[in-house]
């Protein structure tokens, strides 16, 4: 059962990278309370769980510390979730670089990559996906396909407000195509990273009875599988590093409400955005590792004759998340594709 949960999207990791870290817990931006980075323990944001100081890689600890809360309203009501993102540093005339990650993962998937976005010059926001990374969801919303929509345009339009480049890899592609194909004028370019678009939603997990899709879930968090995964996603990277790549990976996972909003989201039946693929207007890079042991590079190469208008890249040497693995190329490849026609 879990290994088709697998299929949507590899499951998440960090790696190096260097970053400015500030320090302040809360403040008002512009009016609006903004719950940040450098609150707690060692400068850790305190609504971070406390497993957050296990974690011994330094860029990834660098780029917990900078991840804050913005309030994004939905719906008719008072009431904002307080969503998980990292905001940029720098400035620039630009469109920003607005990068999702994969099933079941964080912002913490672009430990490694993004110090080398903000040093290309680039203004980069890592935003976590609605049900996953470290948003308050006390409350429990829905976190379907659509919640997961209209959140990330909510936030879009109340802080980054321009048109985006927008990344997405593994099951991230999928949520960037339904969003670019629903709100154009919020995407600019897409990036897709060893897509995963071509599964019909969560299939016969969204028919499981809750009790057994509980047990599921709670065998998704634990620390063998996730291990296991990792070593299935990378190419060949040292034990150690994919222990540790495992700790990060799984770090939100101690969330209080992940089982709920993970089992909401399993049972709402997925993401399936085959019928969207060549509605898609936007310039889009493909960006594939070569030895992807998740999504075959066939799917890939259909992707890329679906697409109106796309192109690829290949990373060699790298598997299933390339922007870990190898982020300086991928880095180099974002950055370039960005400023294709902007300068």
């Amino acid at each position: 059962m879990m290994m088709a949960a697998l299929k949507l999207g590899s499951l998440p990791s960090a790696a190096l990278g260097g970053v400015t870290v500030t320090k302040k817990c809360e403040r008002l931006c512009g009016g609006v309370k903004v719950v940040g980075d450098g609150g707690g323990d060692n400068g850790f944001p305190s609504f971070l769980p406390k497993e957050v100081e296990k974690i011994k890689d330094p860029f990834a600890r660098n780029l917990a510390r900078r991840i804050k809360r913005l309030p994004v309203q939905i719906g008719c009501s008072e009431s904002s979730i307080m969503s998980s993102c990292v905001q940029p540093l720098v400035q620039s005339d630009a469109n920003p670089v607005v990068l999702l990650h994969c099933f079941d993962s964080s912002c913490l998937e672009w430990s490694s990559a993004y110090p080398l976005l903000e040093d290309s010059g680039l203004q980069a926001w890592a935003l976590d996906v609605l049900g996953w990374g470290f948003s308050d969801l006390g409350r429990l919303p829905p976190c379907n396909v659509a919640s997961k929509r209209y959140h990330l345009y909510k936030l879009w339009k109340s802080y980054i407000k321009r048109p985006v480049v927008l990344v997405g890899p593994s099951l991230g592609a999928a949520v960037a195509i339904d969003f670019a194909v629903n709100y154009p004028e919020a995407v600019e370019k897409l990036v897709l990273i060893n897509p995963s678009v071509y599964a019909e939603g969560t299939g016969n997990l969204a028919k499981l009875p809750k009790v057994v899709a509980y047990a599921g879930v709670s065998l998704l968090k634990t620390f063998p599988l996730r291990l296991c995964a990792n070593l299935l996603t990378f190419d060949g990277i040292p034990l150690a590093k994919s222990l540790e790549w495992t700790n990060v990976g799984r770090l939100h996972c101690h969330m209080p409400w992940w089982k709920d909003v993970t089992v909401n989201f399993m049972v709402s039946g997925g993401y399936n955005v085959v019928s969207q693929i060549k509605q898609v207007k936007q310039k889009t890079l493909i960006i594939c590792g070569e030895n992807d042991k998740i999504v075959s590079n066939q799917l890939a190469m259909r992707l890329l004759f679906e697409l109106p208008k796309a192109s690829m890249q290949r990373v060699p040497d790298s598997g299933h998340l390339p922007h870990v693995e190898k982020p300086r190329r991928v880095v180099k490849l974002i950055a370039d594709f960005a400023r294709i026609d902007n300068c």
